[in-house]
């Protein structure tokens, strides 16, 4: 990755002097060339911080020229990465997301769990936890808990979107309609400050605003290059109040249009 800029004759010295648009040009054409990119290792090799090159995805996203993904970014063509994929982004910030999200989890809680890596890792501590319902539309979390006997598991089985691992559309709405949930925890493609939670498609996001109805407290699990981030065009309006869990990374910058929000509270780990 870092060998990119040597390779095209972008010394040390000159690539701290480049000027914001030579920047995003060259980033532009990694991700043409390499299909994919990653916030740190920009920042590394720009010799810039981390909260500038997302400025400069989100910026590239916004003209269309690329889509965010967690932790970086991809070709505006690409398409939605898999599970799989996206596993393998942000592993450590997402690790310590979901310990925060366990911790909140009290005995004969009722939880919602969202498809999704961050809620699949929170279902993974969850595996001995006596008292517990657990209501999830996600393979993943239901791998997870699929033999851990203390925990009750309810599946929104449905239409299965094989890319994200996630059950959707009216079969899964049903069986949402029936229940209430003390807790929900979503994740999120993106989330924006105006629009809401960020997804590929609306039968998710139409789930994921019924989850928020459903529950009683929610938490958004968002990686911080999710904050700000639009790779889709279908959206989940926030609810009125809501916890957003997010990772050191993000900066004020950041958090910023968030904390202009009522009824939201902002947790780091």
């Amino acid at each position: 990755m870092i060998r990119f800029w040597e390779d095209r004759g972008v010394s040390a010295e000159v690539e701290g002097r480049l000027s914001a648009g030579q920047r995003r040009a060259l980033i532009e054409r990694l991700v043409t060339e390499q299909g994919a990119v990653q916030v740190e290792e920009l920042a590394a090799s720009l010799a810039v911080t981390p909260s500038t090159i997302r400025r400069d995805l989100q910026l590239l996203t916004d003209q269309g020229k690329l889509a965010r993904t967690y932790g970086g970014a991809m070709p505006a063509s690409s398409a939605e990465p898999s599970l799989g994929q996206r596993t393998a982004l942000a592993s450590a910030e997402k690790d310590r997301i979901a310990a925060w999200a366990a911790d909140q989890v009290s005995i004969g809680d009722t939880l919602i769990l969202d498809a999704g890596t961050t809620t699949g890792n929170l279902a993974h501590r969850l595996r001995d936890r006596s008292g517990l319902t657990v209501i999830t539309n996600s393979v993943m979390a239901l791998t997870e808990l699929v033999d851990a006997d203390p925990v009750q598991v309810v599946s929104l089985a449905g239409e299965l979107r094989h890319i994200s691992q996630g059950f959707v559309g009216p079969l899964a709405e049903l069986t949402l309609s029936r229940v209430t949930a003390d807790k929900a925890f979503l994740g999120a493609d993106g989330l924006d400050s105006r629009h809401g939670i960020c997804e590929a498609s609306l039968l998710q996001t139409r789930l994921k605003e019924q989850m928020i109805a459903q529950s009683r407290e929610v938490f958004i699990l968002a990686d911080s290059s999710k904050l700000g981030a639009k790779p889709f065009n279908a959206w989940a309006p926030l609810p009125a109040t809501w916890t957003l869990v997010t990772d050191t990374n993000a900066d004020e910058t950041d958090l910023a249009p968030f904390r202009c929000l009522a009824g939201v509270t902002i947790i780091t780990v």
